[in-house]
């Protein structure tokens, strides 16, 4: 935890709880944007002109908000365009660090940070809060221009201009529907799984549950017309946003978070639709099976022991 830009408490899972000991998330405190001259972002926000090179991308494989961020800088075809870091899946005392992890991109080749918190106090001297991923870098202020991962997803889909592709991940005439399922899906499912396992009463632990499941099926029947994805025959961010729930939640949630009912591979059709989205260009490479569990199971609150499980048999999609 930062206070007043400094480290000063062990890394704590469980961030805040309610009277009835339910998860409550902190909210993100960059927010920044990039657009592709500079001009002010959708809301007005401050922005950044686009440029190749300039802008860099920590991320934790194990973390589903970071992935989303990854999977659209895939499918945007921003590769070659914003440079990528990737810290040790294990969550210590100080949070993430650029270890040494296997897959991981060891010594951090921006500020020389050993912590990700150190990013965020060079960025803001007096920040208070959570050091999390995923983090867009500024090289050239040296500073962190965003830290929400619903931003950065939505900065990528339309912040590039011809720097990317034409893939267009929130079309004008889904955008109302995006946002009523993006809603649907995130306080129940998404966050759901995290108020399941970081519960700290039975009441709390079986009303995430409930809310995980329900989400679950009604995805399940969403997807039982045949369609390809949750909106239709096109991909948006609402189905960046579902992956990578579903991808995890076999290989951890099931397990450690105790959502345990069923598991993604127990719903034909999100099964068939996990590896719809697995099988896209370039996505496969934003999953690392070994950083989720491992990243996961280290977490010393949920699981002191360290022991990390040899399953589940994930080889129906192919990992």
């Amino acid at each position: 935890m930062l206070v007043d830009g400094k480290w000063s408490n062990s890394w704590d899972p469980f961030q805040k709880s309610d009277a009835k000991g339910r998860f409550v998330r902190q909210t993100s405190t960059f927010r920044d944007w990039i657009t592709p001259d500079g001009a002010p972002g959708p809301e007005g926000q401050r922005a950044f002109p686009a440029e190749a090179g300039r802008y860099h991308l920590y991320v934790a494989y194990i973390c589903p908000w970071a992935s989303r961020t990854l999977m659209a800088r895939q499918l945007k075809g921003l590769s070659d365009v914003i440079s990528v870091s990737v810290v040790d899946p294990r969550l210590g005392d100080n949070g993430w660090e650029f270890g040494d992890f296997p897959g991981s991109s060891g010594a951090d080749d921006q500020i020389g940070a050993r912590f990700l918190h150190q990013l965020y106090s060079i960025s803001d001297p007096a920040v208070n809060g959570r050091a999390t991923v995923p983090v867009l870098w500024d090289k050239a202020r040296k500073t962190i221009v965003n830290n929400e991962s619903a931003d950065i997803l939505r900065i990528m889909n339309s912040g590039f201009g011809d720097l990317a592709n034409d893939v267009d991940l929130r079309p004008e005439d889904l955008v109302d529907q995006i946002d009523v399922l993006n809603d649907a899906i995130y306080e129940p499912f998404n966050n759901g799984v995290y108020k399941a396992g970081f519960a700290k009463s039975q009441e709390a632990h079986n009303e995430a549950v409930t809310t995980v499941f329900d989400t679950m099926d009604a995805m399940e029947t969403r997807l039982s017309d045949g369609r390809d994805f949750l909106l239709g025959d096109r991909l948006t961010e609402t189905d960046l946003r579902a992956f990578v729930t579903l991808i995890r939640f076999d290989a951890a949630y099931v397990g450690l978070f105790k959502t345990n009912r069923k598991r993604v591979e127990d719903y034909p059709f999100l099964q068939a639709y996990t590896k719809r989205v697995l099988d896209l260009p370039g996505i496969r490479s934003t999953v690392k099976i070994d950083h989720i569990k491992a990243g996961y199971y280290s977490i010393a609150a949920l699981n002191p022991n360290g022991i990390v499980p040899n399953g589940p048999d994930l080889s129906a999609l192919g990992l």
